[in-house]
């Protein structure tokens, strides 16, 4: 029955921020980031991202972080009792539906893709790599691809470790383990950026992320920049909604939203930093795309001096990247089941995380036995999309906008007098009323214009 189980608090400012940037800081960081930067325009991309991070994806992380704390419920009750004071439908917990399934579904495919990460640390840690061809290296990945029983049993561990850990509840689980990875996490990817500042080739890193290429600008560009903004924050996910109902009210959410976003943002400039030069310092090209870090890394460190603790090193600080994200994403349906339905803790992850991992199966047989067999082929925008393609084609196009868009509307306009100005406390009116007006215009106007865009292609 809905209350009858108490809603747990963060035990610190510490806490809360390590678990939100471990949630917004993931795969999407390190390998989306650093080639969507390459192939659209270098400096004149990482330009509009920021441009979208500031003037977009902030105030909605506001406007979102404030709606969870103030329903300090799972997302979906939450929703439904800020609706119902404000004097508004009931219905408005649609919100907390389409974040907690959006999560949901991303969790499916996000363990099989970190399941592939946590197979080449262990390689990494065996001298898996060690001395291979760029031949054998490009062909290892495909080797694990095609490999179901391989891809299954990495998909498990990942999805057992996620669930061990949200199963200990917020304080004693996500918030300790957050603690853990996220300052180790930190600590690796610097030492990694000074690695490749002294051994890569750092300058024409630098130019292939920075240089203003406005020639391979176009319209969807921009675009592209509030969608990576979006997917790489984490908004309209439900993950955010929920961690803000754990909020205690002597956090501002304003700054802590900033302190989020940039060092999100931060860490997917970085993390270019560090592929780019080694990639170039090693006669290699980045023109792999997504799969960069899996089939042109593993040639890098297999040639470079001590090559297999590197690669060890750049692996398990992605892994954590991995799992601080996974865990974020479970948590709205375990809160839903355990607030709602009365499951214990343990029950609810334990449930979430099996049909997850049931469901996450398609992913992992996209990649082999139901490779080239479409999902939805009466449907010509899923033409050729195998079960992985169309997840994340409808969470991250359609369920993750639509989230960002009712969101900013139903804070920016249905809110009481004095809710959301309350959290602004100690901050300048004038940055209030600036953010107000971003949450109420101008950021879901621009969400919605990238929707139109992606319902028109």
């Amino acid at each position: 029955m809905s209350g009858a189980v108490k809603h747990e608090q963060w035990s610190s400012k510490w806490g809360f921020l390590m678990a939100a940037i471990g949630g917004a800081v993931g795969l999407g960081n390190i390998w989306r980031f650093p080639y969507m930067t390459g192939e659209n325009g270098g400096g004149a991309f990482v330009l509009i991202y920021l441009v979208a991070v500031v003037f977009v994806a902030i105030p909605i992380l506001i406007a979102e972080l404030q709606l969870g704390k103030r329903g300090h419920r799972d997302i979906i009750s939450g929703t439904e009792k800020v609706a119902i004071a404000a004097g508004r439908s009931p219905r408005w917990r649609l919100i907390g539906w389409l974040g907690m399934l959006a999560a949901f579904f991303v969790l499916t495919y996000y363990s099989v893709v970190a399941g592939q990460v946590l197979d080449y640390v262990v390689q990494s840690l065996t001298g898996g790599f060690s001395g291979v061809s760029p031949e054998e290296a490009r062909a290892e990945f495909d080797n694990l691809q095609s490999n179901p029983p391989r891809m299954i049993l990495w998909h498990t561990v990942i999805m057992a470790i996620t669930v061990g850990i949200v199963a200990r509840g917020i304080s004693g689980g996500i918030e300790k383990a957050a603690k853990i990875m996220m300052p180790a996490f930190f600590v690796m990817l610097m030492a990694m950026f000074f690695y490749a500042m002294v051994v890569g080739d750092f300058v024409r890193g630098w130019d292939y992320m920075f240089s203003f290429n406005f020639d391979q600008v176009k319209p969807e560009t921009a675009l592209m920049a509030i969608g990576q903004a979006f997917f790489s924050i984490g908004i309209g996910f439900g993950y955010m909604l929920a961690y803000g109902s754990y909020l205690p009210k002597d956090i501002s959410i304003p700054r802590t939203s900033v302190i989020i976003s940039l060092a999100d943002a931060g860490v997917a400039i970085i993390a270019g930093l560090v592929i780019f030069p080694l990639v170039y310092a090693f006669g290699q090209v980045p023109d792999e795309g997504p799969d960069l870090i899996f089939r042109i890394l593993p040639m890098v460190f297999a040639e470079m001096q001590y090559g297999s603790a590197v690669g060890a090193v750049f692996f398990i600080l992605l892994t954590f990247a991995a799992l601080s994200s996974a865990i974020a994403i479970m948590q709205p349906a375990v809160s839903y089941l355990e607030e709602k339905h009365g499951l214990s803790v343990k029950a609810a992850a334990l449930s979430v995380g099996a049909l997850a991992w049931l469901i996450g199966l398609g992913s992992v047989f996209s990649y082999n036995i139901w490779a080239g067999h479409a999902l939805l082929p009466m449907f010509e925008t899923f033409a050729g999309k195998h079960v992985m393609d169309v997840i994340d084609y409808i969470t991250a196009n359609y369920m993750m906008l639509v989230g960002g868009i009712l969101i900013s509307v139903f804070v920016g306009w249905s809110f009481k007098p004095g809710w959301a100005e309350s959290e602004f406390q100690g901050v300048s009116p004038v940055l209030f009323t600036i953010w107000l007006w971003l949450v109420r215009v101008f950021a879901p106007a621009a969400v919605a214009i990238a929707l139109f865009v992606q319902l028109s292609a």
